[in-house]
């Protein structure tokens, strides 16, 4: 692979006679999609139309099919990087995008997390150790109701306090209302605590009303934003990072199940290319079934080394407990933030210390390396 080149990596299903055929349909589909017979253009025929790197047989009928493509058809869009790797293609039930293999100064050019790990760390002094968040539910709670229950969790010491991802700019909860009453109430938590907690607010709508929504999240002190690029776009993900450097933007899954692409790619690279300082994603023994192996990868992918993208943070959610803590963090290590949610709001009104035992049973785990 050279530089004016990058792959796209497939898993196909496909009787061992017909895959070739199979493969080099993907490679046109995903580059010029039409008969390359009426193109009489040789550069494009040359550099443009899509080429058959490889085809492996994986066994069971599935075959791992490797397509090289042009950098040129991307540059540095990120809505445009997934149209060509799997755009026309994933309405085809026998293929899953599987990963993507970029060149070094595609990566560069994307430029990945402001901040990433170590700048998420920073932010609330949690060097060494993993970090821990928490949710802001139910849906329909007004904005005093979302704000009271903050300042309890933020009182137990959460690092990081998120709206709950269906909150958005319902009547019942407005973000010029909401917004500005939770962060008060979490101020007033650091204050007492002296923990340097963050509130995370979800961005919703277009991605004009989300950048008003940042302007006024910033203002109101505020430094960390969540947003699910499934639903926003990923380019609209692309532009917010791109427009506020000081903002570190937190990355939620929903909608990532919809589509036929291997969750440690969305969730752990994809996600990292495009700018996400962290990325929510289902954890093994959740509620959403994800094995120990694709955690493992996804992990791996958010925060392994690269020359050109900082570490992102990979959030384990959905269904965890205090009680899993040590098992969590055994399994991953300390590069991780904990997200517990539904497990802590059963506490009721003991919700602060159940906060605190969790937050404890996380700073009891151990020490760890972070990432440079």
């Amino acid at each position: 692979m050279t530089e004016s080149r990058w792959q796209a990596v497939f898993r196909v299903r496909s009787e061992a006679a017909r895959i070739d055929a199979r493969a080099l349909t993907i490679a046109v589909e995903q580059s010029v999609e039409m008969p390359v017979g009426a193109i009489d253009d040789p550069a494009i025929l040359q550099d443009i139309v899509g080429a058959v790197d490889s085809v492996a047989e994986l066994g069971g009928g599935l075959f791992e099919v490797r397509i090289g493509l042009s950098v040129a058809t991307v540059e540095d869009d990120a809505g445009q990087l997934l149209n060509m790797a799997f755009g026309n293609t994933s309405l085809h039930d026998d293929v899953v995008l599987h990963d993507v293999v970029l060149p070094a100064a595609m990566q560069a050019a994307f430029g990945g997390p402001n901040h990433g790990l170590d700048g998420m760390r920073a932010r609330v002094g949690a060097m060494g150790r993993a970090l821990t968040a928490s949710a802001l539910k139910p849906q329909g709670l007004g904005p005093d109701r979302l704000a009271e229950l903050a300042e309890r969790f933020a009182l137990g010491g959460l690092d990081y306090i998120k709206d709950d991802h269906g909150i958005a700019n319902q009547a019942y909860a407005p973000f010029a209302a909401r917004v500005p009453a939770i962060a008060a109430a979490v101020r007033r938590a650091v204050q007492s605590t002296g923990h340097p907690t963050r509130y995370l607010p979800s961005l919703s709508g277009g991605v004009d009303q989300m950048h008003r929504q940042v302007r006024l999240a910033v203002a109101e002190g505020l430094d960390t934003m969540l947003i699910a690029p499934m639903l926003s776009g990923v380019a609209s993900l692309q532009s917010l990072v791109r427009a506020w450097p000081g903002v570190a933007f937190v990355a939620h899954p929903t909608l990532g199940g919809a589509a036929r692409i291997a969750p440690e790619l969305l969730f752990g690279k994809l996600f990292r290319l495009f700018g996400a300082d962290a990325s929510i994603f289902p954890n093994f023994g959740g509620r959403f079934g994800y094995s120990q192996a694709t955690c493992r990868k996804l992990a791996a992918n958010a925060t392994g080394p690269s020359p050109h993208l900082r570490a992102a943070v990979p959030v384990p959610a959905g269904g965890m407990t205090t009680e899993r803590v040590p098992e969590i963090l055994d399994f991953f290590g300390t590069d991780v933030m904990l997200l517990l949610g539904g497990s802590l709001l059963e506490a009721r009104e003991r919700i602060t210390e159940a906060t605190a035992a969790f937050t404890q049973a996380v700073a009891r785990h151990g020490q760890g390396n972070t990432h440079g």
